[in-house]
């Protein structure tokens, strides 16, 4: 009979006799310039793929199109040459011509076939109009990631210069809140958790991950801003201004989803990414309503004194900026369908800028004669907006 303590030289003499080829201790490995390249339409890209170590065989490699007709791919196919140095690297140009405007995935076929091959050599184009144009978008980006992260700050200094919060509805302070908490979950787990990028790109294996650095920073700066706004509502003059029952009642409805979400996540019968999209869901369904609170006030107000018009003004540049950035890419990209094939953030662009353009209305045309002070009836108008007993 043999054990362990016999058996094991010879395990190990058999191990060491066999090289790995995948896993970490590849003999061989690809390498590729770039997984994301622009190309204009009529010019051409170099995409350099990279072969390291030890090659056995050779390999042949294919390249296919998602889409035929937006690029051309020169050559269509390479041979990898086999090596038996270690330390050699062997480089090959591809230039990658574009004909239409549009996005693909360029991806590898070898023969033979090996995994590690296709897994890595594969690249996301986008063959873009006009290179104006997408300078153009870039900044659009920026300046109403800019817009929307400064509106927060003319309603702050309008309740400072003031002292008083009366004017500020609080159920759109309620939902703001709750929204942009949302908001930093979804953006978080899907920046920093590990397990679910991997179950991201399982799902979307040549995907990109859609939260970037600036989405950390908007949301988590968005929920700091709208606390210290919650802040001043306990310090400074509120009248009876408090939470209505209804908005409670929305907050709660909110509440239970998202713990009933987080029980499936926690027992496996959900993964913990589809919790994050039911927590931006609710960021949605608030974004559709926050707003509605506000204008139902300042209309019973006939009185826009206390809602700071500074913030409508950005966000109103915020809201256009973004839907602008979304119809050059659309040009740029021949890309409609990321308006209108799948028009949730567009719409939600849309509304928001359809209430701001109501809320100045209210300000400079409606109530444009309003008195900077409130007089006894608009503070009793403000009590019959509440209809609950518990304050803020």
């Amino acid at each position: 009979m043999y054990n362990l303590r016999t058996l094991l030289p010879s395990i190990v003499v058999l191990l060491t006799a066999v090289p790995i080829i995948n896993g970490e201790n590849n003999i061989f490995k690809f390498d590729v310039s770039t997984n994301d390249l622009t190309v204009l339409v009529g010019e051409g890209e170099r995409w350099i793929i990279d072969q390291s170590g030890t090659l056995p065989n050779g390999y042949n490699i294919t390249f296919i199109k998602q889409h035929p007709n937006l690029v051309d791919v020169v050559p269509p196919s390479v041979f990898i040459e086999p090596n038996d140095n270690n330390n050699s690297t062997n480089s090959y140009n591809i230039t990658i011509f574009g004909k239409s405007p549009g996005h693909l995935v360029i991806t590898s076929q070898s023969q033979p076939n090996e995994t590690s091959i296709s897994s890595n050599v594969f690249v996301r184009v986008t063959v873009a109009n006009s290179m104006v144009i997408y300078y153009i978008s870039l900044v659009f980006g920026w300046v109403y990631f800019v817009a929307w992260s400064v509106s927060f700050y003319p309603q702050i200094y309008e309740n400072f210069r003031r002292k008083s919060v009366v004017g500020l509805n609080f159920d759109f302070l309620a939902l703001n809140i709750v929204g942009f908490a949302m908001y930093s979950v979804f953006n978080a787990g899907l920046f920093w958790n590990s397990d679910i990028q991997a179950e991201y790109f399982n799902r979307y294996p040549r995907g990109l991950n859609p939260v970037l650095i600036n989405d950390i920073f908007f949301s988590f700066h968005a929920m700091f801003a709208t606390l210290i706004t919650i802040g001043q509502c306990f310090i400074y003059e509120r009248a009876e201004q408090r939470v209505s029952t209804t908005a409670r009642s929305l907050l709660s409805l909110f509440c239970v989803v998202v713990i009933i979400l987080a029980i499936l996540a926690g027992t496996n019968v959900l993964h913990w990414l589809d919790f994050l999209y039911g927590c931006s869901y609710v960021k949605l369904t608030i974004t559709l309503i926050k707003y509605i609170p506000q204008a139902v006030m300042n209309y019973r107000r006939k009185s826009t004194v206390g809602w700071s018009i500074g913030n409508i003004l950005l966000d109103f540049t915020g809201g256009m900026l973004s839907m602008l950035q979304m119809i050059l890419n659309g040009y740029n990209y021949d890309d409609w369908d990321s308006i209108f094939g799948d028009p949730t953030k567009f719409g939600l662009g849309l509304f928001s800028v359809c209430f701001d353009i109501f809320f100045m209305l209210q300000h400079y045309v409606f109530y444009r004669h309003a008195t900077k002070k409130l007089s006894e009836s608009q503070t009793t108008t403000v009590e019959d907006l509440s209809s609950s007993t518990m304050k803020f």
